[in-house]
């Protein structure tokens, strides 16, 4: 796997019709079509994405820039699941995979 941020695949996870912590699971679960097993829990979600065997296989390959969208009215509704949900994926992309997380502005 590579270490080169342009190489790696690319995921947009779109949070804009996001209004609380299942539908972002939901969310996740289609961005990177996650098992039906994803447990859809903070746990199962910073598991999936430290885990490069469940994401698609372009990212298991090549690593996974996984862009956040569209997550500004989530986090001004559920600032406290926002709060959890931002370190989850900063510890997941701390971890051994190759992930980085980029919230995207505007």
């Amino acid at each position: 796997m590579t270490g080169n941020l342009a190489d790696r695949a690319v995921v947009a996870l779109d949070l804009s019709r996001v209004a609380d912590k299942a539908a972002l699971m939901d969310a996740v679960a289609r961005a990177l079509a996650l098992p039906d097993w994803f447990g859809r829990n903070w746990d199962a979600l910073l598991d999936s994405l430290g885990d490069p065997s469940v994401w698609p296989a372009e990212a298991a390959d090549r690593g996974l820039l996984l862009v956040v969208t569209g997550w500004g009215p989530y986090a001004a509704a559920r600032p406290d699941e926002w709060r959890v949900a931002r370190e989850v994926f900063t510890e997941a992309s701390e971890g051994p995979a190759p992930l980085t997380v980029a919230l995207a502005l505007g």
